[in-house]
């Protein structure tokens, strides 16, 4: 049986417009055309056979078998989020052959006056809604490919809850129709706002121009908003994240998350990566959700729950810092040595000998190579016309590789 190329045509946003003499001749020279009845009635006077665009895996068997010259019809690129990934997945890529047209991505960014070159490209129509979140809220410029379950309004909502809300909102409605509209809102905004099921939804960092700048490492304790003694201090921060040995797209858990100030340097360190900051007592939520606001950070999300509750739904980290156990030190060890990645890394802090003597003790009885430095800061402090060191306790930081020798 001969197998015929099969022509794989993106239709511009408008219909006609932008179809190639190439892409032309192939759909008038074609047999069969098959796509939306959208696309279909662009080419009322089409000779051959036209077929309406169904079930994938009718079409597929039809492709297989078909002796006849088809033209697919798709919206804009066909390779964008579209027909073609399926197609080159079943199908030997030497019978098909695309002809894109200008994307409905392409034209929103093109009408609201942005570039589109530094956007990250999402969809969520029938994926799940979270690794979409994640990727937003790491992202300075996203298009969103919403569906009628994931709409504008449900994204919102999943960006206020995890403190992202510093976004510039573009609602991209009906795009190419008589009722085409471009809202420009704010995150909250989208909460109530009705929208077309047919949106492109498109989030831009909101940098202003007053917003003021904070170091990647090394932000002052004072500028974190925090209860008394809450706050793992600028300089044993320091070295504890010197001992992550933090790469730019890791998965970090922080364990008992506090005020949150080692999530947010570590998200600053790790531009690519991902931040989970687990804390659950209600007196600390407070804090942790004003500073992910005021230092932007876009990659940390707040998990309200105390592990090892709460840790089940997230991606196996490369690294983990435990900064407050709330007594349940061994219960936490043992349900992150079940999830952390080969050769990773878990980093504690302790302050008192008997939790320094059983976290040793305990992740050296589970095959761990571990080595403890100890941390002892003294500050100075003003005394009439003289300075004066004031020391603070001493902090002992438990650095554990897997699968150490």
């Amino acid at each position: 049986m001969t197998q015929q190329k099969i022509y794989l045509v993106g239709a511009g946003i408008k219909g006609w417009e932008g179809f190639g003499s190439k892409a032309l001749e192939v759909i008038s020279s074609g047999e069969v055309l098959m796509g939306a009845q959208r696309h279909l009635d662009i080419f009322p006077d089409y000779p051959g056979e036209k077929l309406v665009l169904g079930d994938l895996p009718a079409m597929l068997e039809f492709l297989k078998k078909t002796e006849k010259r088809v033209t697919l019809l798709a919206s804009g690129d066909p390779n964008f989020f579209g027909l073609s990934r399926f197609l080159l997945r079943n199908l030997p890529k030497e019978r098909i052959e695309i002809f894109p047209n200008v994307t409905s991505m392409q034209y929103a960014f093109a009408r609201i006056k942005e570039t589109w070159d530094d956007a990250l490209f999402v969809s969520v129509h029938g994926r799940g809604i979270k690794s979409a979140i994640d990727k937003i809220i790491a992202s300075e410029k996203v298009a969103v490919l919403t569906d009628g379950k994931h709409s504008p309004a449900v994204i919102a909502q999943e960006l206020i809850k995890r403190g992202a809300e510093g976004y510039i909102a573009w609602l991209c409605e009906d795009l190419g129709m008589p009722s085409e509209k471009f809202t420009r809102t704010d995150v909250r905004g989208l909460v109530e706002f009705p929208c077309s099921p047919l949106n492109i939804l498109i989030l831009i960092k909101a940098w202003e121009p007053t917003l003021e700048t904070w170091p990647v490492m090394g932000i002052d304790d004072d500028q974190f908003a925090t209860a008394k003694k809450l706050i793992t201090k600028q300089e044993v921060r320091a070295v504890t994240l010197a001992k992550l040995q933090l790469q730019n797209d890791q998965v970090l858990w922080d364990i008992g998350a506090g005020s949150g100030s080692v999530s947010i340097e570590a998200g600053n360190l790790m531009t690519n990566g991902k931040v989970f900051a687990l804390e659950k007592n209600p007196n600390y939520l407070g804090f942790i959700r004003e500073n992910l606001r005021k230092f932007s950070a876009g990659n940390v999300m707040l998990i309200e729950a105390c592990a090892p509750e709460g840790i089940d739904d997230l991606p196996d980290p490369d690294r983990v810092f435990i900064g407050g156990s709330g007594g349940m030190l061994e219960e936490i060890i043992e349900a992150v040595d079940k999830r952390l990645k080969p050769e990773g890394m878990i980093v504690l802090n302790a302050v008192t000998l008997d939790t320094l003597t059983k976290a040793v003790e305990f992740l050296e009885d589970h095959g761990y190579s571990v080595e403890v430095c100890c941390v002892n800061v003294a500050r100075t402090r003003p005394l009439t016309e003289y300075k004066m060191f004031e020391a603070h306790n001493p902090v002992y930081i438990i650095t554990a590789r897997k699968g150490g020798e």
